[in-house]
């Protein structure tokens, strides 16, 4: 979840090369409808002006205060605006109403599988599951060296249910309570478990937005994923490994924090656990979009919510600390006097909305400029010229400047014959590319504003060249275990 640069002759191939990559469009809006070539026009220029300055100012979302979702928004609505008029000049008046509908269901089927997880995710830290995972940690007593390798391992393995970002997020709250007055201990720890949570979610559908998106889109099968799992792991190890080299093998003072999980925590993780199997369930055994799955076990969630308010033990507030209480143990006293009725409405709130909306501009922006033609274009540069290989692997090191979601956008738009092999290449490097910068994830993002001043771009910048040839090892055992898979050159 993330968002940067953007960037016949050969000089003009490279510019078109790099647009065409920002440039996607819904691969069945593509195939049905009577798309023309305005990629020369004024229109298509212009659109693309339109784009190029709202993903401009995405870039400099944090210097300028400005929300990510904001210009791309409006770019979304003057390109389809561009694209209305000039395809209504050469007399269609019903394609580019077609293409917006596509993209619409596009955006649709994306924001409220999006919404029901981030209501679980929500729903869980507000019971206290994430807080109690952190404070079990802070007060084990591990070395720095341990805590590095943990919280690593944590990352890698949480991120392929809870996303990413979340983790990320969760082991840098971890990092920096234990290490916070050694800087050089949190920024390799922070660069460790970007990586590690970037990894994790490249081997599994809900890791990330980009495998979610070819999950969906039925280019890789649920259970496939997991052939990534090897790959995925040593794209983690190997920079974790020689970045373990640098660290102090000192131990802080333990802490004596406690956390405690509130009443009804576990069922919403098993609620979430059952969701996900129903959406699984529906994509593969009955052919549904996985999206109805979700809805319905967020539906479960809200019935669960009505039964706890009715039994008056959800609150968002929880009575002191009794001495000899368990840490952890579930919340079970008499309410506090003031009280707080469950509303599953509270999570909703919580979710992303920026980032979900951010979603709505890309999507809707980038479909507007495939249909005036640059899907064709992009397809023909990357995967006509270049090959399946090369093409796959560029992937992923624009996904660590451009940002991986509009890049995976445009390689499902193009929608190129590949092999199985093929679309597990891309569905790794776009996860894991994004780790060779900083500002190439949503995890990455999200951690340098948590830890702000000590994990930098400069900072992670430093140990690129490590990410780099844990990006490259994972390419290569890929290509090992996997080399059944390919049946193309």
């Amino acid at each position: 979840m993330e968002s940067r640069y953007v960037g016949g002759n050969t000089r003009i191939r490279w510019p078109l090369l790099i647009a065409a990559l920002l440039l996607p469009t819904a691969a069945g809006a593509a195939t049905e409808l009577p798309l023309q070539n305005f990629t020369a026009h004024w229109a298509g220029w212009l659109a693309v002006a339109i784009f190029v300055t709202a993903y401009a100012l995405v870039i400099a979302e944090e210097p300028l205060h400005l929300r990510k979702s904001k210009p791309t928004m409006v770019a979304a609505g003057l390109i389809w605006l561009i694209v209305a008029l000039v395809y209504s000049l050469h007399g269609d008046t019903h394609t580019a109403e077609q293409a917006v509908k596509h993209n619409l269901e596009e955006f649709g089927e994306l924001f409220l599988f999006l919404l029901a997880a981030m209501t679980y995710i929500n729903t869980m830290d507000e019971r206290g599951v994430f807080d109690a995972l952190r404070v079990w940690l802070v007060s084990r007593g591990f070395s720095l060296r341990a805590i590095f390798w943990i919280t690593g391992l944590l990352a890698f393995l949480i991120s392929p249910v809870a996303d990413n970002l979340t983790t990320a997020l969760l082991m840098a709250t971890v990092v920096m309570a234990v290490g916070g007055g050694q800087p050089k201990f949190v920024a390799a720890a922070c660069v460790n478990i970007v990586v590690a949570a970037n990894a994790g979610g490249a081997f599994s559908p809900f890791g990330d937005i980009t495998t979610l998106m070819v999950w969906q889109k039925g280019m890789v099968q649920f259970q496939e994923f997991f052939s990534l799992l090897l790959p995925s792991l040593v794209n983690w190890l190997i920079p974790a490994a020689i970045l373990s080299i640098t660290l102090p093998d000192a131990t802080p003072a333990r802490s004596s924090e406690a956390a405690r999980l509130q009443y009804g925590a576990w069922v919403v993780v098993g609620l979430f656990v059952i969701t996900i199997a129903m959406a699984v369930s529906a994509h593969n055994f009955l052919h549904l979009p996985p999206v109805l799955g979700m809805m319905t076990g967020l539906g479960f969630l809200k019935l669960y919510g009505y039964y706890l308010n009715r039994r008056g033990q959800f609150y968002s507030e929880t009575p002191a600390e009794s001495p000899g209480v368990n840490a952890l143990e579930l919340e079970s006293a008499s309410p506090p006097a003031k009280q707080t009725p469950f509303n599953i409405f509270k999570s909703l709130e919580r979710a992303e909305w920026d980032t979900l909306m951010f979603f709505y501009g890309i999507i809707l922006s980038v479909g507007g400029l495939g249909t005036l033609g640059y899907l064709a274009v992009g397809s023909q540069l990357m995967y006509g010229d270049l090959g399946p290989t090369t093409a796959n692997i560029l992937v992923g090191v624009l996904s660590a400047v451009v940002d991986n979601i509009p890049v995976m956008f445009a390689v499902l738009a193009m929608n190129p014959q590949m092999d199985h092999g093929q679309w597990l290449l891309v569905t790794l490097t776009a996860g894991v590319g994004g780790s060779l910068l900083s500002i190439g994830s949503a995890a990455g993002v999200a951690v340098m504003g948590q830890a702000r001043g000590i994990y930098t771009f400069f900072a992670h910048l430093k140990w690129t060249w490590a990410i780099a040839l844990g990006y490259a090892a994972s390419i290569w055992v890929h290509f090992l275990i996997n080399g059944s898979k390919f049946t193309g050159p």
